[in-house]
């Protein structure tokens, strides 16, 4: 991490916030069919994933992101009723990142567009993105990370685990406590929306 907190800024800079520069974090980039589809439904494909159907993501904790300005334009959705709660700017349509129903599963991965408006580079944040993950569903030719992936994993639900029991968990700006809603309703996407999303055509 640099040295100042990271920023988390959606695209128009309605919604602003940091990633602690204490947070443990790993970076990753992931290919998989779900993450492809929550980049059209936003309508910004290209500014969201890269030509094979990656996405550039921090996986860390949410206790560690804090948002200083327009809390009000978080809003989520999710691909299906059980899914991911993916999280966005509803101002500009920026993704965030994506966190678990459960609030206690306190990971969050994310998103390099949230992260990238700052001087100081990703790469020079948080390193490369050399784990690969769901790189079957890449819409090119990308190698698995094979036992980075795996180790990567580890460690992030040893951090998750952790939280857990620490009670550090209730610090997510994403939900309230103690009920553990999402301080936005999800908006699950219709058939129809669904469709659209996974259609790749």
């Amino acid at each position: 991490m640099p040295e100042a907190d990271h920023p988390i800024q959606c695209q128009c800079g309605k919604l602003r916030g940091t990633l602690s520069r204490s947070a443990a974090f790993t970076r990753l980039r992931c290919y998989c069919r779900d993450c492809q589809a929550y980049a059209r439904a936003l309508g910004k494909p290209a500014e969201i994933v890269d030509p094979q159907g990656g996405s550039d993501i921090v996986a860390t904790l949410q206790q560690h992101v804090a948002f200083s300005q327009g809390k009000e334009q978080l809003a989520c959705l999710s691909l299906s009723e059980q899914g991911l709660l993916r999280w966005y700017a509803r101002c500009c349509n920026t993704p965030i990142g994506n966190t678990a129903r459960d609030v206690k599963m306190c990971y969050i991965g994310l998103m390099h567009s949230a992260l990238s408006s700052a001087p100081v580079t990703l790469d020079a944040a948080f390193g490369n993105a050399a784990i690969a993950v769901n790189a079957k569903s890449a819409r090119g030719a990308v190698t698995e990370s094979g036992i980075r992936t795996v180790l990567a994993t580890v460690r992030i639900i040893g951090r998750v685990l952790q939280s857990r029991f620490s009670g550090a968990y209730r610090a997510s700006p994403f939900f309230s406590y103690p009920d553990g809603r999402p301080v936005a309703d999800p908006r699950v996407l219709d058939a129809a929306e669904r469709q659209r999303a996974f259609d790749t055509a």
